[in-house]
């Protein structure tokens, strides 16, 4: 039989991760990456080698059953994205240690109950019952 004191942990720690959840922001999936492009004139400064290019240019990718999504992310709303970024992982990882312990917690709780039906006994008891006669009914 699992101990009590784990038992509490783990509603305890459960409770904590529902409230963590609940109180998520913003969530965005993806990658937020810079790019740089080259405009192709030969007279500007992207054509002399070893310049970037012209940027960055924010994109964010993510993907779709199975299929890339690419959007254009504006310079203002970058770290706003970033944010939003952060806290689908986080939620994710939430997510995980969430199941990680309401599984754990279901495991105990079924061999708490496996441990009771242990302890009782299917086999009748060896002890007699006497058998008492009734009163007499007074009169």
């Amino acid at each position: 039989m699992p101990p009590r004191s784990e038992l509490s942990d783990l509603r305890r720690r459960r409770r904590e991760l529902q409230d963590q959840l609940a109180g998520l922001g913003d969530l965005r999936p993806g990658s937020l990456i810079p790019r740089y492009r080259k405009c192709g004139k030969p007279t500007c400064h992207c054509a002399a080698e070893g310049d970037p290019g012209h940027g960055p240019s924010w994109s964010l990718t993510w993907t779709v059953e199975g299929k890339t999504r690419t959007r254009v992310i504006p310079v203002d709303a970058v770290e706003e994205t970033q944010a939003q970024i952060a806290e689908y992982r986080r939620a994710r990882a939430l997510t995980r240690e969430l199941f990680e312990v309401s599984t754990r917690l279901c495991d105990l709780q079924l061999e708490t109950v496996k441990a009771a039906q242990k302890n009782r006994s299917s086999r009748r008891s060896n002890r007699k019952s006497t058998v008492r006669s009734m009163p007499k009914p007074r009169a």
